[in-house]
C-alpha cells in the first residue's frame, strides 16, 4: 500500500502557492511597506526595498522552469503507466533515456538543489554600520566603502553606493545632496523583504509559531482581494495533511479544481492521478516517508564508493551508518 509522504506533499504545495503569489508581487510589496511604517519607531523614515529586484525575476523564472519540469516528470509516469519503453518516452518527451530512467527510480517528484547562501548580501553585517553613520551625517559613499573595508567587508564599491542611495531616497533626496536642515533618521527593518517564496512559508507556518509582527503580516495578507483566495486554500490544505482530516480532502480538491487559480488546478489534477497514496497519507499516521529516506541514504552511500561497491560492503556500510 503507498502512503504519500506529508513531509513532501506540503513541500510540493509550497511551490505551488509560490507560484500562485508571484503575479501579485505589487501587492506584497504594498503589505510589505505597511507593515515596515507600523513597525518604525513614531518621527522615523523607513528605507522601502525596491519593488522589483534581478532576484525577484529570476525567482520567478525558476517557478515557471520548475512547474515545466514537473509537468514533464508526470508526463512520463503517465506514459510508463500506460506501457511505454524508456526509450518511446524520452522521444515523445523530448528528454534523454538516461533522465526517463531517473524519473522512472524516483518516487516522488526530484527538487533541485537551490544554493545555501541565496538572499544573503556580504553588506549584510555592515549595514547597523552605515546606517549609524548615514544617520549622523557621513554619507561619502567613498569614505564609507574604505571604513568597512577595514573592518572585513569583501564585497563591490557599487553595492555600497546602491545601499546608500536607497537610504537617501528614504528622504527624498539623491545620493549627492545634503540636507540643509535636520532630517528624520532612517531606519532598515532587518527583516527581509516579502517575495512570493517567503509569503508562501508564511501562510503555510504553523500559527502557534508564528512572532506577533508576523500574525500582523499575514492578516494584511488575508485583508487583500487579490491573494485571499489563494491564502485561505493553502492553510485548509496545510490544515487538512497537518490533522490527517481525510474527511475533508475531497472537498478540498473540488474547491482547489474550482478555484480558477491555475497552479492549484493543476495541483489538484496530480493529486487525484495519486488518488489512493494521497489519501492514505492524510488518513494515516504512517507514510512512506521513511522508506523513501532509507532508499535516498543507499543511494548516497552507492554514489560515494562511485557506484563500484558490492552488495556485501554496501550492507556493511549501510548497517554502520545507522
Amino acid at each position: 500500500m503507498q502512503i504519500a509522504d506529508r513531509f513532501h506533499l506540503l513541500q510540493n504545495f509550497t511551490q505551488v502557492l509560490e507560484q500562485t503569489l508571484s503575479p501579485h508581487t505589487a501587492v506584497l510589496d504594498a503589505v510589505d511597506t505597511a507593515q515596515r511604517l507600523a513597525d518604525a519607531p513614531d518621527g522615523a523614515t523607513v528605507m522601502i526595498a525596491p519593488a522589483t529586484s534581478p532576484q525577484l525575476d529570476a525567482q520567478q523564472r525558476a517557478l515557471q522552469k520548475r512547474a515545466q519540469r514537473l509537468k514533464t516528470y508526470q508526463k512520463v509516469w503517465r506514459l510508463h503507466q500506460q506501457g511505454w519503453s524508456t526509450g518511446a518516452i524520452a522521444k515523445k518527451v523530448k528528454l534523454s533515456s538516461r533522465t526517463v530512467q531517473h524519473y522512472l527510480k524516483t518516487t516522488s517528484f526530484p527538487e533541485r538543489q537551490g544554493r545555501s547562501d541565496r538572499g544573503r548580501s556580504l553588506l549584510n553585517p555592515y549595514k547597523p554600520y552605515l546606517l549609524e553613520q548615514y544617520n549622523q551625517g557621513h554619507r561619502q559613499v567613498k569614505v564609507l566603502f574604505r571604513e568597512i573595508q577595514k573592518q572585513g567587508y569583501g564585497g563591490s564599491y557599487m553595492t555600497v553606493s546602491r545601499y546608500v542611495r536607497q537610504l537617501a531616497q528614504a528622504q527624498g533626496m539623491r545620493l549627492r545632496q545634503y540636507p540643509s536642515h535636520r532630517m528624520p533618521a532612517v531606519v532598515d527593518s532587518p527583516r527581509p523583504p516579502l517575495t512570493p517564496k517567503r509569503a508562501a512559508f508564511l501562510v503555510l507556518r504553523r500559527a502557534e509559531t508564528l512572532q506577533a509582527d508576523e500574525k500582523q503580516l499575514l492578516q494584511r495578507l488575508v485583508e487583500q482581494s487579490e491573494v485571499a483566495p489563494a491564502i485561505t486554500l493553502a492553510q485548509a490544505f496545510a490544515q487538512i495533511v497537518r490533522q490527517r482530516q481525510f474527511e475533508q480532502f475531497d472537498g478540498w480538491l473540488e474547491r482547489a479544481e474550482a478555484s480558477g487559480l491555475n497552479p492549484f488546478i493543476r495541483f489538484a489534477r496530480s493529486l487525484r492521478d495519486d488518488y489512493d497514496a494521497v489519501k492514505a497519507g492524510v488518513t494515516f499516521t504512517a507514510s512512506n516517508g521513511q522508506v523513501e529516506g532509507q532508499i535516498n541514504r543507499l543511494k548516497m552511500l552507492k554514489r560515494q564508493m562511485y557506484g563500484r561497491a558490492g552488495v556485501e560492503l554496501l550492507e556493511r556500510r549501510f548497517l554502520l551508518a545507522s
